[in-house]
């Protein structure tokens, strides 16, 4: 490995998996029992949002219990970014995950490309608010005052995620791509590896198994385990490097 400069560093379901949050989706294409189309959707909120509604209260629910908490690849990736940041370099993370464990682990340089759900969103000025507890109908929206305007913050399928200017020029700007606990099906994450190499970057996976991708580097295993290892590696080389 080579002495990287700029990382830029995806996560998926898999890195909270290992907290307790249930993965995106099932092998059987449901979605903690619901039918994408019905709770992700637009189409579903403007057809049934106490149905929706229901679904990302529960899943607010879980968030917030006492179990659920950062892992060490959550606090390994914290670490990065300080020791990177210290050393004048350049790091974002970027994740797929609308829980708030890489917050909660120290992250700061942080793009939650798919929303937040600890967090509601005015459907009229697109404002988002801090938002802890369930969200029904009848809440009032902060800014315009009415009624039935806020709605999770939350990018749904059909919606375009968030910051991809920036997450855009970070790919075309790095020399080390890391995705973590992602499948790489979902688009446009899906395409960030590919994007990252045509511009010269190396590019990594760490994954429970194995994907048939294109990436340059492979390592297979619990999050929780490879990214520690991987971090303290990096970590090293780079301190190893600045001595000589």
């Amino acid at each position: 490995m080579d002495d990287y400069r700029s990382i830029v560093v995806l996560t998926g379901a898999g890195i909270s998996a290992e907290s307790g949050i249930q993965t995106f989706r099932a092998s059987d294409g449901l979605w903690e029992n619901h039918r994408i189309e019905d709770v992700a959707t637009p189409e579903a909120f403007a057809r049934n949002p106490l149905q929706v509604h229901d679904f990302y209260n529960a899943r607010r629910r879980s968030l917030q219990a006492p179990a659920i908490r950062p892992n060490p690849a959550h606090s390994a990736l914290a670490r990065l970014e300080y020791e990177w940041q210290q050393a004048g370099r350049s790091f974002l993370l970027v994740t797929q995950n609308i829980d708030n464990l890489h917050e909660r682990a120290g992250s700061k340089s942080l793009i939650h490309m798919h929303g937040e759900l600890l967090k509601a969103r005015c459907a009229i000025s697109e404002l988002t608010y801090p938002w802890t507890q369930d969200l029904r109908i009848d809440d009032e929206c902060r800014c315009c005052r009415q009624p039935g305007n806020l709605r999770p913050h939350v990018v749904w399928f059909g919606e375009i995620p968030l910051q991809m200017s920036q997450i855009t020029r970070a790919l075309e700007g790095c020399d080390l791509f890391i995705a973590i606990g992602t499948s790489g099906q979902v688009y446009p994450a899906a395409g960030f590896q590919q994007m990252a190499s045509r511009y010269g970057a190396e590019t990594m996976e760490i994954n429970l198994q194995e994907t048939g991708s294109n990436f340059d580097h492979h390592i297979y295993g619990p999050a929780g385990e490879a990214v520690p290892a991987l971090v303290r590696d990096l970590i090293q080389k780079a301190q190893h490097t600045s001595s000589i």
